[in-house]
Formats: C-alpha cells, structure tokens, sequence
C-alpha cells in the first residue's frame, strides 16, 4: 500500500501539472498536501488501524483532483478519477466505495457519515484553526476572483465569519478540543476587522459628508477664503508701499549726503558761484522726496479706547490694535465677545477693517506717487540746471 500512495502522489502532482489551471492559486497542490499532512496527523490522533489510514490518505490525495476538469461539482468528478486510477490498480470494490464517501463528504453543507469522511473534512478545512489563517483565506478570495467570483474585503469578512460561526464546525474528538480554540480567535480576529472597516467606513462618510456640505451648501467657506485673501492682498501692497518709501528714503539720503559732501563746501569758491542755484535745486527736492516717504510711512496716532456704546452702535473697529492698545483685558474681551454673537457683526467689522486698511492704502499710495513724481521732477530741474550752469561758463 505504500508504494500504491506513491504512485498516486506522483499520479496527482503529474495530473496538476499537466491540466490544472494556473488561476487556481488555493485549490492545487500545496494545499492537496497540507490536507495529505493533517490527515496523517489526525489518524494518528485518532489511532485508526494502517488499512483505514491508508484509505483516508487516498481519499485527501484524491480530494481536490476534479479540479482539473471543473470546480462546479468538483467533488463527483474527483470521485471519477479516483475510481479510474483504483480499478486500474484492482483495489477491492468496498475500499473504493468507501473512498468515494469520503471525498463526498468535502462538499460544503454535507455531513460525513464515516470515520475518514470525518478526519478528511477536519483536515480540509484545519487552515481555520491555523495561525496564517487570514493569508490562506486571502488567496482562496483571490482564485475566486480570478474565475469572476468578486468579493470586496467588508464581504468576504462577512462571508468567513459566517462560515466560521455559523456553517462549520469540527467532528473528530481532536479537532473539536485542540483546533476550535484557534478557529475561534480568528472568528474574534474576523469581527473586530469589520469592525474597524464599519468605522472607518463611517468615518470616511462623515468625512465626505462635511466636505460635500462645506463645497456645495455652505458658504462660509467660501467667505473665509474671501477674507483671507483680500486681507493677504492689502498686507502685500502694504508691505510694497513701506519698501518702495524706504527705497526713496535711501536714494534721496545718499544724494544729499554727496552734495554736502562734495559739492557744498567747494561753492565758496567764486568760480563754483554757478553751481549754487542747481545745488540747492538738487537738495530741496531730495528733502522733499524724504519728507513725503516719511508721511507715507508714518502710522496715525489714535486714541486706543473705545467705548460700550460704540461697540453696540457698531462704530467702532475693535479688530484694529490701535482701537484697543489703551483697554484693559476685561473690556476688549467683552467686545470681542459681543461681535461673536451675531454673524453679521463678525463680517460687518471684519469688512469694516479691511475698509479702513483700504483707507491706508490709497493715502499711503498717493502720497507715494506724488513722492515719485518730486523726485523725478527734481532729478530732471536739477540736471537740466546742471547743464545751464555749466553753459553759462
């Protein structure tokens, strides 16, 4: 007999070799030979006599052949071949029969009626109890789904959890003691993965959800990004002001510093007495330039209180430090507070600030553009000066 199930181990890795298809990633020969192993293992568990043991290992390395033909009713054609090979090696009629119920017993749903129907069911199905059960489980999802069986992740979870739970369960003494303890710690693994799916699901719809309310029914996102980006753009064209002011100011700086410098000093010589009107041309427009930089830059003095009345009457701009600078804690956080109550006063006030920072602009700017137009007014009175002068001599 130990030479038959050599023959037959070489017979079934031949038989895959040859006519199984490479989709299926579970059903094939590494797992006809865990099932081999496990049956070995539990007919020792279960003492069953060599001629018994022998027909339980035919019948796992038998189990899963008729995969070569079809998995619809893969079960009867595993039968048909096993039949085929045993007649040929003239294997008694009853063993055969015997071997034929028990493969028939793999079939979900069917309870097995024998011994080795028994074992050979537990051994097909020990990857319950196995540690890597997720792993194993994952390829037999994924052979599914390579013969148009799809399953999502959240439904093959259902799908094992039912199994586990609800449709299998051991029959030999061994398997019901040693390996359902496993199996329940994955069933327990099983339940909290679609917890954490469900969850996560939720979440991501709540997610969804707000962003959905933020983009199509609420405003004020919209709101918001219009105020930050307009109170954005006054900063920048304050910023711009204040750098192009400074600019001036140097310019103007280093010009009346060389006229005093090199200039000045030499007209007390009654040959440079033609340089004197351009000269002073020259520095009265470059003070005039820095005056007007000065002004454009120079912040308002305000008063730094308010009232509660003015706040009330909304006609005040609190959002403004200039407004506050003067107020105790207590009293700027009661205006503050106040504003928050209505929406309306939030954005009335918060328009009111970008409206006056406006206001600071256009004064800022004008004093600026009058500020260029002296400089270059003077640049060009004071050269063309320069130029008479040096003429008349």
């Amino acid at each position: 007999m130990t030479s038959l199930l050599s023959k037959i181990e070489e017979f079934v890795l031949q038989l895959f070799k040859d006519k199984l298809s490479q989709t299926f990633i579970y059903h094939n020969f590494n797992h006809t030979q865990r099932v081999v192993e496990n049956s070995k293992f539990l007919a020792e568990q279960t003492h069953l006599n060599p001629k018994t043991q022998n027909l339980l290992m035919i019948a796992a390395w038998f189990h899963d052949t008729g995969y070569v033909e079809s998995e619809i009713e893969h079960e009867a054609h595993s039968i048909q071949i096993a039949k085929t090979f045993l007649k040929k090696h003239e294997i008694p009629e009853e063993d055969i029969q015997e071997i034929e119920n028990a493969i028939a017993s793999t079939k979900p749903g069917v309870e097995p009626n024998s011994l080795i129907g028994k074992i050979l069911k537990d051994a097909d199905c020990s990857h319950f109890a196995e540690e890597d059960f997720k792993e194993i489980s994952e390829l037999l999802r994924q052979e599914w789904n390579l013969h148009g069986t799809t399953y999502s992740a959240q439904e093959w979870i259902d799908l094992n959890i039912e199994m586990l739970a609800e449709k299998h369960r051991f029959y030999t003494d061994y398997a019901t003691i040693h390996w359902a303890p496993t199996k329940q710690k994955n069933l327990i693994s099983l339940i909290e993965d679609r917890k954490k799916i469900k969850q996560k699901e939720k979440k991501d719809k709540a997610k969804a959800k707000y962003k959905a309310e933020l983009k199509n029914n609420n405003p004020e996102r919209s709101i918001q990004t219009l105020f930050r980006t307009t109170l954005r753009n006054h900063m920048k064209l304050s910023d711009i002001a204040d750098t192009k002011a400074n600019i001036l100011l140097s310019v103007n700086a280093i010009i009346i510093s060389l006229a005093l410098a090199n200039i000045i000093p030499k007209l007390d010589n009654p040959s440079n007495e033609h340089l004197l009107i351009p000269t002073l041309i020259l520095i009265c427009f470059s003070v005039a330039a820095i005056i007007l930089s000065i002004l454009s830059t120079r912040p308002n003095i305000t008063s730094g209180e308010f009232t509660k009345e003015q706040v009330k009457n909304r006609d005040v701009n609190i959002l403004f430090f200039g407004n506050f600078h003067k107020m105790d804690f207590d009293s700027y956080l009661w205006g503050v507070k106040e504003i928050m109550k209505d929406k309306d006063f939030v954005y009335e006030a918060l328009v009111k600030d970008l409206y006056l920072l406006g206001k600071v602009l256009e004064r800022k700017y004008r004093l600026l553009r009058l500020t260029y137009t002296i400089f270059m007014v003077g640049i060009i009175i004071s050269v063309l000066s320069f130029f008479m002068a040096f003429s008349i001599t």
